[in-house]
Formats: C-alpha cells, sequence, structure tokens
C-alpha cells in the first residue's frame, strides 16, 4: 500500500514496484541488525516443558531473560547437559539467569531458536502440536526467513520486519536508480515489543535498545536532506535512531549508544520524511509511531482499507510505504 501524507491518496502494488515511489536523490535507510537464535526449549525439574527467551547478555554467562511460570531457584535443562538456573525476577517481567553451556554461540547456533512472535508460535503449534512433534522443524526454517538478506549485527531478539520484503536485486535496482542506500543498526529488544498498558498511550515509557549509525551512512543521509532528497526509512526502528540523532543539541551526526526516544501522536519528525511499515499490533509502539507519522485517522482509514482488501498483517504480513 502506498500512501501519500499530503493527499492521503491510496494506492496497490506489489512490493517488487516499490522503486516507482523512490527518486534520485533520496536515501532509503536500512536496519541491518542480526536476529539471535535466542529462543531455548529445556524442561523443568518436575519433567514439564520450559521455555527461555535470552534478552540481553548483561556479563559472561549472565542474561536477562524472559520466561512463563518460571521462578527463583530453579533449574532448566538444556541439550548437551546445558542448563539455565532462575536467580531472581527483574524488572519489566524479565528474569536474571546463568546459562551454563560449553561453547555458547556454537550452542545457541546449534540449540537455538528464531524468537518468533508468540501469536505465530501459538497457531504454529495448534496445527503441528508442539515444538517436540513437528514444531522446531518448521521453525528451523525461520532461521533464514526471519532474517533480512542484508542482516549483519548480531544483537536482536525480533526481527526489524518491514525489511522482510527486501531481496538483494531489488536493493540493488534502487540503488542503479540513484537512489541512496544506507545502513544502520539498531538492535530490537524488549522496547520495541513491549505492549503499551496504560489508557493514555503518552505514558508509556520505552525499555532502551543499542543503536549505531556510522559516518558513512550519516554522510549519506545528510546529503539525501540537504540535497532536497527524501530520507525514508525501512521501519520504525530505522525512524527512531535517526530521530533520536537528529534530536541532539549538535544535530544529527553519526553516533552510537541506547535509545529510548518514544514517538507517538503529536510528536513531529525532524529528519525522517518517509517510512516503510508493515500493519502492526493493536496497542504496539511501531503502530504508535506510524500514527503521528501520517495521522492516527488517516492511518485508521489506511488499516480499514487493508481489511477491505485482504491484505495480510503483522511480522510476516504485507507492507505500506509513507510518502
Amino acid at each position: 500500500m502506498a500512501v501519500d501524507r499530503r493527499t492521503s491518496s491510496i494506492e496497490h502494488r506489489r512490493f517488487f514496484e516499490i522503486g516507482r515511489y523512490l527518486r534520485p536523490g533520496d536515501c532509503l535507510v536500512l536496519n541491518r541488525t542480526k536476529v539471535l537464535a535466542c529462543r531455548l526449549l529445556g524442561q523443568k525439574s518436575t519433567g514439564g516443558r520450559a521455555e527461555i527467551l535470552l534478552v540481553k547478555e548483561t556479563e559472561p554467562g549472565l542474561f536477562l531473560a524472559m520466561g512463563q511460570r518460571l521462578k527463583k531457584g530453579q533449574r532448566i535443562e538444556l541439550p548437551e547437559g546445558a542448563h539455565a538456573d532462575i536467580l531472581e525476577p527483574a524488572a519489566d517481567g524479565a528474569l536474571l539467569l546463568r546459562l551454563t553451556a560449553p561453547a555458547l554461540e556454537a550452542f545457541l547456533r546449534e540449540h537455538g531458536l528464531p524468537p518468533l512472535p508468540p501469536y505465530i508460535l501459538k497457531a504454529r503449534e495448534a496445527r503441528l502440536g508442539a515444538p517436540a512433534q513437528g514444531g522446531v522443524i518448521e521453525e528451523r526454517r525461520d532461521a533464514a526467513r526471519y532474517q533480512t538478506v542484508y542482516a549483519q549485527d548480531p544483537g536482536s531478539i525480533a526481527a526489524p520486519t518491514a525489511g522482510l520484503h527486501f531481496t538483494q536485486p531489488l536493493i540493488d535496482e534502487i540503488r542503479a536508480s540513484g537512489v541512496r542506500v544506507a545502513e544502520i543498526a539498531l538492535h530490537v529488544g524488549l522496547g520495541t515489543f513491549k505492549p503499551v498498558t496504560v489508557s493514555d498511550a503518552s505514558l508509556h515509557r520505552m525499555l532502551p535498545e543499542r543503536y549505531r549509525v556510522d559516518p558513512g551512512a550519516a554522510d549519506a543521509i545528510l546529503s539525501a536532506a540537504a540535497g532536497g532528497g527524501r530520507v525514508v526509512a525501512v521501519g520504525t526502528s530505522v525512524v527512531r535512531t535517526l530521530e533520536t540523532l537528529a534530536r541532539r543539541p549538535h544535530g544529527f551526526s553519526s553516533g552510537e549508544g541506547e535509545t529510548d526516544l518514544y514517538l507517538h501522536p503529536g510528536d513531529s519528525f525532524k529528519i525522517v520524511s518517509g517510512l516503510v511499515t508493515n500493519f502492526h499490533l493493536p496497542r504496539s509502539t511501531p503502530l504508535l509511531l506510524a500514527s503521528a507519522f501520517l495521522g492516527r485517522e488517516r492511518l485508521l482509514a489506511c488499516y480499514q482499507e487493508a481489511f477491505r482488501e485482504r491484505y495480510r498483517l503483522f511480522s510476516y504480513g504485507d507492507a505500506m510505504i509513507i510518502l
């Protein structure tokens, strides 16, 4: 779906036609973060199944993690004699655990699963049975599918899903048309998919996520903006990174650090003038960012149009470009 911010006009295209909405001098900005195989299946001492999502390694072997019905003092047995000991609860529903495994990186490559969204896992389990009965076979295929073709920097616990639509030949075609292509990294963490639970959305607080923008990417973005081109962000993670840097006292430039920038209706955008994004879950921060970018009523009208046209929604769904 292609949406014009000035006129609210809507066009329907196939994604490989996205180049017709870009022009020489624009800069298309991609998030090159790579999704970690950070979901582990194990067994409690009681024999029950346990699932752990490793969120962040705070020091060697010590992780912030997510897991349901896990308590302090429990040990989760994992393949190859590895185990995870639950140490204590942490903030925002997370757990602190110690993971004991030989050659951790190799262990995760062999036994870790992609951190697919819960709604995909529930639907898949209903169709295929518990992971031990066939679901894991399907999820192994997601090691490639739940990753952009330009992913380079490991660090995310969820894919920057707007980028899943791109193939390398399409990126090459866009670049050959005179559009700059820049790559930045924001490692998607709990902040992006933590739901908005407060009645006043402006009171929601984002959890910090790590970002990095190299000088070459910053120069390409600034050159496009200075030359009258548009800065088109592929995904809300790119928007938050670029707008974080644009809000610094000395203006936009390269940098790295953490951002908890939360963009919602009423906020303005200082450097991003175009957005490629998916159709998001209700009460999610990406939905509110898109609403801020286009306007709440206009975005809702786009979603109604998407329903009528039978668009697919969420992580593996269809896309929209707002210019």
